[in-house]
């Protein structure tokens, strides 16, 4: 029987379009290969993570770039960015009418590049480096007259992609608690007040409680496991980790370390992922747990929502793909790359 040449034409279609992919990605053959195979993994959902980014100096304007010219390879605007934390460090003199609004958001992240909202969660030193900064970025979006990506409707609240029949609720948490904060800065006040965070406890379980689309990804600054200087946040392990379990949830991802891992802790449904690498001086590790992996390394992530399944990538500054892994609805998951 000869070839349907509908059929053959598609695939010669996609053999380039995927090896035009991997050379605009410019990745290291391994990971060209790597990008050509899983190309079609490129999901109707497509969201870049990134932490720890706002160091307004070179170091973020690399990550930057990459992120950048991986985004251009996709052949498809990511549908919106995870702003994991940290997302700015230092003085923010003059607070909304600041110009780090540019330099450090608007202009790292360009409108023509990264056309969809842009979802923020706080981190420890958007508190404490400049006082009421967390008040700042709160506001924001309301001080201008014009549309911002820049879409924070408060310390915590619930996103479902897309609009219509959703694939994947993201519940973003502020984690920045008293025991939490206090151990690195100290006894200055620089974290949500107690009665924020209880209120935010009792959404968080309502939500956990509440109809939700296949997939749950949950987002705050601090990672709960993470073999980063860091290490473990005792208190979300108690506190945030039973209900993550309980309610079946897919991906926590965060920041705070600055680096980029991948735990599958023995015995929990859940994926703990940090994207730390956006910027910041790089955290080093020690040994690590069973079931982890790190890169001590600047980048940023990429998930992918399609068919049921959830993908992660870990991607250094230069556009290499180093670490990549896919989860089922049913939280079975496996290594990809």
């Amino acid at each position: 029987m000869s070839p349907d040449p509908t059929i053959s034409r598609r695939r010669m279609l996609k053999t380039l379009f995927c090896s035009s992919v991997a050379m605009q990605l410019n990745l290291a053959p391994e990971a060209a290969a790597q990008a050509r195979s899983k190309i079609g993994s490129l999901g109707a959902l497509d969201l870049l993570a990134i932490g720890d980014f706002g160091t307004n100096d070179d170091r973020q304007k690399a990550v930057a770039r990459g992120m950048a010219r991986y985004t251009e390879g996709l052949g498809k605007k990511p549908d919106g960015l995870l702003l994991l934390g940290d997302n700015f460090y230092g003085s923010m003199k003059d607070g909304l009418k600041s110009e780090r609004w540019e330099t450090g958001f608007s202009d790292v992240f360009p409108s023509k590049t990264y056309p969809g909202p842009c979802w923020p969660v706080l981190g420890n030193h958007d508190y404490h480096d400049t006082p009421g900064n967390e008040l700042v970025q709160l506001g924001y979006a309301a001080s201008l007259k014009r549309r911002t990506r820049w879409t924070m409707p408060g310390k915590y609240y619930r996103v479902d992609l897309p609009a219509v029949n959703p694939q994947v609720t993201m519940l973003m948490l502020d984690t920045n608690w008293q025991k939490i904060n206090s151990r690195i800065h100290g006894d200055r006040p620089c974290w949500m007040s107690p009665e924020e965070k209880d209120a935010q406890m009792v959404w968080f379980e309502k939500e956990l409680n509440s109809p939700r689309a296949p997939f749950t990804i949950v987002v705050g600054h601090h990672p709960i496991y993470s073999e980063g200087s860091h290490g473990d946040t005792s208190i979300l392990v108690k506190e945030v980790g039973p209900l993550l379990e309980k309610h079946g949830v897919h991906l926590y991802i965060g920041g705070h370390d600055h680096d980029l891992q991948h735990l599958e802790l023995e015995g929990l449904k859940t994926s703990f992922v940090v994207s730390g690498g956006g910027g910041a001086r790089l955290h080093s590790h020690d040994k690590i747990r069973g079931g982890s992996t790190v890169f001590d390394a600047h980048g940023f992530s990429h998930i992918t929502l399609a068919d049921n399944r959830l993908q992660l990538r870990h991607v250094d500054s230069n556009g290499k793909i180093l670490h990549a892994f896919s989860k089922g609805v049913k939280h079975d998951w496996k290594v990809e790359a």
